[in-house]
């Protein structure tokens, strides 16, 4: 049974600022492709060979991110300071797959893919975005989540121990599912505040820097 106090957390951080998200995640669109796009592209080999599972070429990782549909699928995004993307998570949706062990009684299933550029590594940012398209799933009456992986995906592989997934190695790949609890008010509260205050941080920093370009145009500055 989930304690009472899940209700409470999200209010208690709502009512206090202080007490705000450090990792603000947002949910991506189709304004966001670009930077996306971007963001893929300038992983570092290693970081590519994780996040796709082979070294693809700049041209299909560009056809990969060009490819996803933001209004099927959810993408989440963190900006850094700078309005840089610097971690993306693509939450895929799909019908429910019999081979897959039959684990759900649901229409559809989830599957999670992560990357972070190395900026940003250190501070949670993976598991921040594993927890939002978790509560997302949970709030849209999915509840089985997937990752996959290869086993040597040190981050993936922490991230799916951490949240008490089932995973399953076979041939250097892993195969990793967590089963997730029905929505509550407590779940639909929180990822409403998540995306406000995510919200928030991207519109100001949005401004910012609009305004640092306005002011360098301004006064005849090149970058």
């Amino acid at each position: 049974m989930e304690s009472p106090d899940l209700f409470q957390n999200p209010l208690r951080r709502w009512r206090a600022g202080k007490r705000r998200p450090t990792v603000l995640v947002k949910q991506l669109h189709e304004r966001d492709r670009r930077r996306v796009v971007r963001h893929f592209l300038g992983l570092e080999a290693s970081d590519r060979l994780l996040r796709f599972g082979s070294m693809l070429p700049d041209e299909q990782v560009e056809n990969y991110a060009n490819g996803i549909d933001f209004g099927r699928d959810m993408v989440f995004g963190v900006y850094n300071r700078m309005f840089k993307l610097v971690a993306v998570g693509h939450l895929a949706f799909a019908p429910r797959d019999e081979s897959r062990g039959g684990v759900t009684e649901k229409e559809r299933v989830a599957e999670f893919g992560v990357s972070v550029s190395r900026s940003a590594r250190g501070k949670g940012v993976g598991s921040k975005l594993f927890e939002r398209a978790a509560i997302h799933c949970r709030n849209d009456d999915v509840d089985t989540l997937y990752m996959h992986c290869l086993s040597s995906n040190k981050t993936m592989m922490h991230i799916a121990r951490k949240a008490g997934m089932e995973i399953h190695r076979d041939y250097g790949e892993a195969d990793a599912y967590l089963k997730l609890p029905p929505a509550n008010p407590a779940s639909v509260l929180q990822e409403a505040l998540d995306e406000q205050f995510a919200t928030l941080d991207y519109t100001l920093k949005a401004n910012k820097r609009f305004a640092l370009k306005w002011l360098d145009r301004l006064l005849g500055r090149k970058h």
